[in-house]
């Protein structure tokens, strides 16, 4: 026997890396989940070496990363590295989502792999804000005002709270060293997580585009699949190359590049872009509490499809009403997150409060509508087929 079968560590990473067996029809759209892994590295690397010269210090924070793109070595490509990795990494997860949405990835038996999926989401939001309001910029001190402000809207111990955050009565130097505990943190917490992601996926195996079971036709991991990844990974660079190295600020807001100053409001408070679909969710309901309520559950709500979708054929290769409402879905996503970072007035709010109706039946009427009617359309058909070829017998 091979010792890397017969030794009891390389046996488990000979069982995820070699030898696990993958249906051959799955595409390159699941390759997305080793650049999500590859961007998870990038970004604690990256970030455990900006650790070493960052103040967290109110009065230093944005005056240290002056520092550390000015005057440390090739510091100014960790720091670019670094912010534009988080905005990589929800390309990435995005599109991740959008594949498992397609596919229909979250049904059972991988309702668990879902489930650990959507708490990586929020928590990779969470700590993407953290690292947001770190820089302390301009939109970081709004930002991180606006966001820890939402929690007052909790009933009786709201007001309570926010200033228990803050450490003060606004944001202030406890605020800014908290969230750099916690944004240093919490990666390693997201890690661990990824693991338990990859042990869920372990136990079923990989869905694939044809919605069937793909015990059938199974082939290793490695080569074939191993090397498929790395072409990915290849244009990966290449992208991520191009905009560390000639466009590194094209993904920020331009007024996050001004030293935060509580005495001046922004025009607009724009978070980052990753954020924008579900900021413009709290923002489309006059209702603080309901704002609150609508911006978690609208990534909660991910939680629901496992349940709602009632179609017999998994994913949407072969179902044209649901294709057209998953791009339905995608575009109306895209407008929310395009609405996010315009200003509070008309028609927008109108358009964003449709969005908003849209994005929510989406979950709840038209993913159980839809599946059952299609549900009834494969009966007919299959039916109709039968009673066609028995007359011709």
């Amino acid at each position: 026997m091979p010792l890397r079968k017969s030794n009891t560590y390389l046996s488990l990473a000979n069982s995820y890396l070699i030898d696990s067996p993958q249906p051959s029809s799955i595409n390159y759209w699941w390759n997305l989940g080793s650049l999500l892994g590859l961007c998870l590295v990038i970004q604690i690397v990256s970030g455990v070496l900006l650790a070493m010269h960052y103040s967290s210090n109110i009065s230093l924070a944005f005056d240290s990363i002056e520092h550390i793109c000015r005057d440390v070595n090739a510091g100014w490509l960790v720091r670019y590295v670094h912010a534009n990795g988080a905005s990589f990494f929800f390309i990435c997860m995005y599109l991740h989502i959008g594949k498992a949405l397609y596919y229909g990835s979250y049904r059972k038996p991988r309702v668990m792999l879902w489930i650990i999926g959507v708490i990586i989401f929020i928590l990779t939001m969470g700590i993407a804000f953290l690292g947001y309001c770190c820089v302390y910029g301009q939109m970081s001190h709004w930002g991180a005002t606006v966001i820890t402000n939402l929690l007052s809207a909790i009933p009786f111990i709201g007001n309570d709270i926010v200033p228990f955050i803050w450490g003060g009565f606004s944001v202030s130097n406890p605020t800014i060293q908290r969230f750099f505990a916690l944004h240093f943190l919490l990666p390693f917490v997201l890690a661990a997580l990824v693991c338990m992601h990859l042990m869920a996926l372990h136990v079923n195996g990989s869905s694939n585009p044809l919605g069937i079971t793909g015990n059938i036709d199974r082939i290793p991991f490695h080569p074939y699949f191993v090397y498929k990844d790395l072409i990915t990974v290849f244009l990966f660079f290449i992208g991520f190359s191009l905009i560390v190295f000639y466009s590194p600020n094209s993904l920020g807001h331009p007024d996050n590049y001004i030293p935060g100053n509580p005495m001046v409001t922004p025009p607009s408070i724009v978070p980052e872009w990753y954020l924008l679909p579900f900021y413009a969710i709290l923002r489309s309901i006059p209702d603080k509490l309901g704002g609150v309520l609508a911006m978690f559950g609208a990534i909660l709500a991910l939680l629901t499809l496992p349940y709602t979708d009632r179609s017999i054929i998994r994913g949407n290769s072969f179902k044209i009403i649901s294709k057209v409402m998953f791009w339905l879905f995608v575009f109306n996503f895209i407008l929310l997150g395009n609405l996010g970072q315009l200003h509070v007035e008309v028609p927008y709010i109108q358009l964003g409060q449709y969005a908003t109706i849209l994005y929510f039946l989406y979950y709840i009427a038209i993913v159980p509508i839809i599946s059952i009617l299609e549900n009834i359309l494969y009966y007919i058909g299959t039916n109709r087929k039968y009673s066609i070829w028995d007359k011709k017998i």
